[in-house]
């Protein structure tokens, strides 16, 4: 692979005019596809073969006229202080609001709460719901407006008026403040770490092309493939992190090539035949990780996977051609100062990687630190991020809903305002169905139904039950009498599902748990359950893909087991801050609840594949002196001296990229860019600069051993270059510099 690589980059820097012209080639046709995509609303949250996703579908079968795809809007009233909801004058204060909205543009129904009893016992809090014949995405902006006028002019009339429901949702979108600082943040770390802004500016205008084109071309599928907007912020964030990574290591091969006396197209060839093929590699296990994905079974997971491992590749791809061209484009303005100057004619050493010896930077100290106490530093890293994972032990899963919102959104107070006047479980209503195609008398069963659900502790109040027009189905709404998230709530689904389960078989009927609520309680079940084998098809393919790379059986292990620390120990983060809410407030984050369901696969994912990234940055320059007769020891500080800087520095970018996200309107971003800016940050400066060498320091030769066997079997991918070591020395002549 290395000698593959090592002629794409010099050919990218021979062809550098045709390799950007194709990238940018690239970058307008994902542009144009954009512009031509067609507009839609994004798909529900689905996981086929739970009960509650079953019913979904039978309704969709059952009843096909139903109004399931509209928008909704709740305008919760509530009466002043000691007045009532069904004053003359507040009644009439409601009607002309809701005259107002009544055949306005896109609005499908609007309910009358004096017609319908949806006014609270004790008379001062009312509601009505707004239908809308197009989705929340497909509405339009005077839609809006009437519907925001219509509650200011209730408040005008003395009452209290929020709105809740899906109607002012909004899509997530990039372009924050949080962000830019983030981006900030990497490029001054690009600075210093490079020590030349043009080589700085290379990275990060290469990662932007990228990401630019995978958020385009995420954006132009969202309608036919049922894209989220998770997708393409996901694909945003993962494309940038590893963008600018990935050109900062094949950038820093290619300095240290040039110092090493190569010319700029051999130094080219070699930074990507070198650090390439660990990016190669590298990338493929965040693919593997993100394709991986897919064996839960929840298609919104496996469309995320998709999306980020479509970054990830072309991140990969711009990172082996585009950056080589444009190291072509730039010159010697890449390198730092001191390399700038024509150099004399020399012959570069066949040998690239000088041993340990020489100067002593903070890598190296750091390197020869750990090695004359391996065991106390593997000891204090070990427990130390034990200790930050102890949180974990009290994650909750569940689903956002309006609960979690602010409390100064119009969203979150109309949620109150319901859960103050018709009880806490008004806001998670359980939807029933009977599927009584099989059912000899379905008057009858369906009586058992309502009576049956009626005497289950918990229930509030169960509604009179909908018919189809066939008589095969029936719907009904229970509610719960505790709140959509709580502990409660979900013991009584399992309860009604038990308890309706005799009924199968007295009545020939299928009784189905559904609703919001239920559909939250068995994905997050089914998350739970998915985990363990999610794990072990993940790792167990990452392993084997190491052991390709490294030609070991421990390193991979070890690289395995350090994944599970830091992903631990940023699950111990994530639960302290939006359970707990330590810190809450610095991020932004006013209210606490549980962990959104699909977030432990979704971050196990994405922070396996860039745990891997770094064991293989850092290690295999390692591997790399130590194939060339180093000894173990001094084969750590060598990887230490060459890419220990450089991970650092990786680490810090990802990590600010990440946290830069932090700052959005979703508790889906939120979560994302706490757990994995702290999940880069323990992996790399814990797990991969502290227990590895520590570890590899106990291991001795026995880190790099391999059976003779397996070492026949596995391709040997000389990710090492060591088959470029082998070519003629290169002569480097001043001339050559001088013209690049």
């Amino acid at each position: 692979m290395a000698t593959l690589l090592y002629r794409m980059g010099r050919w990218a820097f021979r062809r550098r005019r045709v390799v950007i012209s194709l990238w940018v080639g690239v970058l307008v046709l994902a542009g144009a596809a954009v512009a031509l995509a067609p507009a839609g609303e994004e798909a529900e949250l689905s996981m086929p073969g739970i009960e509650s996703q079953k019913a979904f579908d039978l309704l969709d079968e059952r009843f096909p006229d139903g109004d399931s795809q509209g928008a909704e809007a709740h305008l919760v009233f509530q009466a002043s202080h000691g007045r009532k909801m069904t004053a003359t004058e507040n009644r009439a204060a409601v009607e002309e609001t809701l005259g107002v909205l009544e055949g306005g543009d896109q609005v499908a129904s609007v309910t009358d709460p004096f017609e319908t009893d949806a006014v609270s016992d004790d008379d001062t809090i009312a509601y009505s719901t707004v239908t809308y014949n197009v989705g929340a995405v497909d509405l339009t902006a005077p839609a809006k407006s009437a519907l925001e006028y219509a509650a200011d002019q209730a408040r005008d009339a003395g009452l209290t008026v929020e709105i809740g429901g899906s109607a002012l949702e909004s899509e997530v979108s990039p372009g924050g403040t949080t962000e830019i600082i983030g981006i900030a943040v990497a490029a001054v770390v690009l600075i210093i770490a490079l020590g030349s802004l043009v080589a700085a500016g290379l990275a990060l205008l290469t990662a932007f092309l990228g990401v630019a084109i995978a958020f385009f071309a995420v954006s132009a599928l969202a309608v036919p493939l049922g894209l989220t907007s998770t997708v393409g912020i996901l694909a945003l964030m993962l494309g940038l992190a590893v963008g600018i990574d990935y050109a900062l290591f094949i950038i820093s091969r290619y300095r240290d090539e040039r110092a090493r006396g190569s010319g700029p197209e051999e130094a080219a060839g070699r930074a990507v035949g070198t650090a390439g093929s660990a990016v190669v590699f590298a990338g493929a296990t965040v693919i593997i990780a993100l394709l991986g994905l897919g064996v839960v079974g929840v298609p919104e997971l496996t469309k995320i996977g998709m999306g980020g491992a479509g970054a990830v590749a072309l991140a990969v791809l711009v990172a082996l051609t585009l950056v080589p061209a444009l190291f072509g484009t730039f010159g010697r303005r890449v390198l730092p100062r001191a390399l700038r100057k024509p150099a004399e004619p020399q012959v570069r050493s066949p040998h690239p990687l000088p041993t340990a010896v020489g100067k002593q930077g903070l890598g190296t100290r750091w390197a020869r630190f750990v090695l004359r106490r391996p065991v106390p530093v593997l000891l204090v890293a070990g427990i130390g991020l034990g200790v930050v994972a102890l949180p974990v032990l009290s994650l909750e899963l569940g689903l956002p809903g309006d609960e979690s919102k602010s409390a100064q959104t119009t969203e979150r107070r109309a949620y109150d305002l319901l859960s103050d006047g018709f009880g806490p479980g008004f806001n998670g209503p359980l939807t029933v169905v009977v599927d009584m195609s099989k059912s000899e008398d379905s008057q009858a069963t369906t009586a058992q139904v309502v009576e049956t659900l009626r005497a289950v502790d918990g229930i509030a109040s169960v509604g009179n039950p909908v018919i189809s027009d066939n008589n095969d189905t029936a719907v009904l709404t229970a509610i719960p009498q505790t709140a959509p998230t709580s502990s409660e709530t979900k013991d009584l689904v399992q309860s009604i599902r038990g308890k309706v389960s005799g009924l199968e078989t007295a009545t020939g009927s299928v009784v189905l748990v559904t609703g919001t609520t239920a559909l939250n309680i068995d994905i997050s079940e089914a998350m739970s359950d998915a985990l363990i084998p999610y794990l072990a098809v993940v790792i167990g393919l990452a392993i084997l893909l190491l052991m390709v790379v490294f030609r070991s059986i421990l390193v991979p292990i070890k690289a395995a087991i350090g994944f599970l620390l830091s992903v631990g120990a940023a699950f111990g983060v994530v639960v302290a801050v939006f359970q707990w809410g330590w810190g809450a407030d610095l991020i932004g984050i006013e209210e606490t609840g549980p962990v959104m369901s699909l977030m432990p696969i979704l971050i196990i994912g994405i922070v396996f594949g860039l745990a891997m990234d770094y064991e293989v940055f850092l290690v295999s320059r390692m591997r790399e002196a130590y194939v060339h007769g180093t000894s173990p020891q001094e084969a750590i500080v060598a990887g230490f001296r060459h890419s220990g800087r450089v991970v650092a520095a990786a680490a810090i970018i990802m990590t600010s990229v990440f946290a830069g996200f932090i700052g959005l309107a979703s508790p889906t971003i939120q979560t994302m860019g706490v757990g994995l800016a702290a999940a880069v940050l323990f992996d790399a400066f814990v797990v991969r600069m502290a227990i590895v060498p520590a570890v590899l320091a106990l291991l001795g030769d026995r880190a790099w051993w391999m059976p003779r066997t397996l070492g026949r079997v596995l391709p040997n991918v000389d990710i090492e270059g060591e088959a470029l070591n082998t070519r003629a020395p290169v002569s480097v002549y001043a001339s050559d510099a001088a013209r690049n």
